[in-house]
């Protein structure tokens, strides 16, 4: 099987490559990693069976043209959950107390007399606040979230946070003494500092405006490492300027916000480490993988996880769509061939779902043509 690489990757995917075809340079691609390649343009070949992002956010992806060809899209969360809490946590330093401007205007000394005393004088332009006994709002309970929630408790913060798709397994990870709210304006109302860890959907778009921003705590400190779509850049100028808002730390940069007081820009740094990169390298490939060879899906963002171990001769993957008999109809026509279905597994996701059979004997090309040939079968493979 062929990979294709859209961006430079981590060498740590080599190795679970290891017998594929695998470079930027690939022709008519099975399985394609990337990171942050813009594909909405790009031309997906026929043979083309997957997408693995490399990262959490799949912007760059042409998710619903992927799910309606029966491409899965793969992406690596929690892979760079380490490097972006870090990360958080030393903005929240930065929010706290003016370090950069502090720092900044001590490099413009340089050539002066008396330094020492310059800097005494000058420096109760920097004073900030500690961070200890304030009380941090994290919007979004993931992999990051929550190792921002209980790190920042470790910190002596207090902690409120919201997400109304909180997974079992995610609550698992979080500290008891995280308190929970189900109103994101009693949140906004409450804390000192924020820090936000969402997807980019057409719900949260514009999430920071000049209404929400209003509800928010005099004073607030906001960080946002998600999306830079998230925020309202000149709703957060303006309160920002008016002093709403104490502090803005973004990671992404934009025209609007450069070359403002009291809005921190950083490059994009949130999984710029190497550790982060591997981690999400290795994930992105060993979810492609796995599939390509086994039909399995897990971290999927637009068809369902469906998971198997491989137990009999032959193994069928059919994607199609959420509707009702048509799982019905795909049996019977194994049943008409006397094939055996030995394990099955069928799940859905929204208007799509994905389906596994361990088949006792290999199907015909024509058992398959007929399956593909049911209303709302998307695609159908043969392992």
């Amino acid at each position: 099987m062929k990979i294709l690489k859209l961006n430079a990757i981590s060498p740590a995917a080599d190795g679970v490559f290891r017998g594929y075809e695998y470079s930027d340079s690939v022709q008519d691609p099975d399985g394609i990693i990337l990171r942050s390649f813009a594909m909405h343009d790009y031309p997906m070949g026929e043979h083309l069976l997957a997408v693995a992002r490399a990262g959490a956010g799949v912007n760059n992806i042409p998710v619903e043209q992927c799910t309606q060809r029966g491409v899965v899209v793969f992406n690596t969360p929690g892979a760079n959950a380490n490097a972006v809490k870090e990360l958080v946590l030393c903005e929240l330093f930065l929010g706290g107390r003016k370090i950069v401007d502090g720092a900044d205007w001590v490099q413009s000394l340089k050539g002066q007399e008396n330094i020492s005393k310059l800097v005494e004088k000058g420096k109760g332009k920097f004073v900030g606040q500690e961070i200890a006994g304030k009380k941090l709002g994290v919007i979004g309970l993931g992999a990051i979230g929550a190792m921002v929630a209980n790190a920042a408790l470790a910190l002596g913060m207090e902690v409120m946070g919201y997400d109304p798709f909180l997974s079992v397994r995610s609550a698992w990870m979080i500290d008891r003494r995280v308190e929970f709210t189900a109103d994101l304006n009693a949140l906004f109302a409450a804390c000192d500092f924020l820090t936000v860890h969402v997807p980019l959907t057409p719900d949260t778009r514009g999430m920071f405006s000049q209404k929400t921003l209003a509800r928010c705590r005099d004073g607030v400190v906001i960080i946002n490492n998600s999306r830079g779509e998230l925020v309202n850049s000149a709703d957060m100028v303006q309160a920002v300027e008016s002093g709403k808002v104490s502090r803005y730390i973004t990671d992404f940069p934009d025209e609007t916000l450069l070359g403002r007081e009291n809005i921190l820009c950083v490059p994009h740094l949130g999984a710029s480490t190497p550790e982060a990169e591997d981690n999400c390298a290795f994930m992105a490939a060993k979810e492609l993988v796995d599939y390509l060879e086994n039909g399995n899906i897990a971290n999927s963002v637009n068809y369902p996880a469906v998971s198997m171990p491989r137990t009999s001769e032959a193994r069928v993957c059919v994607h199609h769509k959420n509707i009702k008999e048509i799982l019905s109809k795909i049996l019977a026509v194994v049943s008409s061939q006397s094939i055996n279905v030995a394990h099955m597994q069928d799940q859905s996701k929204g208007e799509y779902a994905y389906l596994i059979l361990e088949l006792d004997d290999v199907p015909s090309d024509e058992c398959l043509a007929m399956i593909s040939n049911i209303a709302g079968v998307i695609r159908v493979r043969k392992l």
